[in-house]
């Protein structure tokens, strides 16, 4: 649980590549992030295949004083990772740092918001 005077920390996770170019989007999401709350600490990891993974991002943002930490996953369905590799990796990370408040969003393919956009986006001519 996070409180007034916590100092947020957002992981923008995502699968990973091992094409640089690959990062743009989640490197975009994480700079209009930083645009709308300027005062949150932001993060992108990767699981595989690209650096850094996520307890070395959490670890920077801990380190530049964030003492509440959000992993959204930026993953479109359910699949392995994020039903099982993710959850073990979120309490690993609490283990890790017991002080730090840690909280794991569900994946953004289950949000209504990206599921009206990505029709739209189908749809659009």
């Amino acid at each position: 649980m996070t409180t007034a005077q916590d100092i947020r920390g957002i992981v923008l996770l995502a699968h990973g590549s091992r094409d640089e170019r690959w990062r743009q989007p989640i490197e975009a999401v994480a700079q209009r992030v930083r645009a709308d709350d300027p005062d949150a600490r932001v993060a992108c990891a990767y699981m595989e295949l690209a650096t850094p993974d996520l307890p070395t991002a959490v670890e920077t943002l801990i380190a530049g004083g964030a003492t509440a930490i959000r992993v959204v996953p930026l993953f479109l369905g359910m699949g392995k990772h994020a039903r099982e590799d993710l959850p073990l990796q979120v309490e690993a990370l609490r283990q890790r740092w017991p002080a730090v408040g840690f909280s794991l969003a569900r994946i953004v393919g289950e949000e209504p918001e990206l599921v009206d956009l990505l029709a739209r986006i189908a749809v659009k001519s």
